[in-house]
């Protein structure tokens, strides 16, 4: 559910501490904290908050978008995954998306989509993935020959919701034209 300020301002009341203000000390507990669980939580919980929009310039502000980005490069997969969760809600604002694109989000995404684990990818492509970017869209087209069922209908998900023809049409041009791209991750071991 959204909200709006009308809402925010009745449910903390005239005395409660704002929007701006809590974000801001879950920022500080990020950055301040060495506990790798604690971290965790306060990155899921930013990237929930970078589910609706009347946060957008709070967390512009706060330069979350890149916490969000930094822990892409991270070793822990959890914050990578709450990375990426945040960073697919936010990218669904023109203004949070020309920041990812011109960070250098795309490349970040897609290290971490040829290092993850089909789990992972599913999660990638279950946020609503608004960053089309070619490679982005190659990788998808991979994905869809995947012999793990979940990735390969993923992939085809993402590419009927997301993807213009232009875009596919683009993409198969460049996978024509190389022979590199992001590596189909290991199927997962039957047990």
């Amino acid at each position: 559910m959204f909200s709006t300020q009308d809402y925010l301002e009745k449910k903390t009341g005239p005395s409660g501490v704002g929007r701006l203000q809590y974000l801001q000390s879950l920022v500080t507990e990020f950055q301040d904290t060495d506990k790798e669980d604690c971290r965790e939580q306060v990155l899921a919980n930013l990237a929930n908050f970078a589910y609706d929009p009347i946060n957008y310039e709070h967390l512009r502000k706060l330069n979350v978008i890149d916490m969000f980005l930094d822990s892409l490069t991270e070793d822990n997969e959890r914050l990578v995954e709450f990375g990426i969760g945040g960073l697919c809600n936010l990218a669904l604002d023109k203004q949070n998306k020309e920041h990812i694109l011109a960070s250098g989000g795309v490349d970040l995404v897609i290290k971490c989509l040829s290092r993850a684990s089909g789990q992972k990818i599913d999660g990638c492509m279950g946020n609503k993935a608004a960053i089309t970017h070619i490679s982005v869209v190659e990788c998808m087209l991979r994905f869809q020959l995947s012999k793990n069922p979940r990735l390969s209908n993923l992939a085809t998900v993402f590419i009927e919701d997301y993807c213009t023809r232009q875009q596919l049409e683009e993409a198969r041009q460049a996978q024509a034209g190389e022979a590199v791209g992001i590596a189909l991750p290991s199927e997962p071991q039957q047990t």
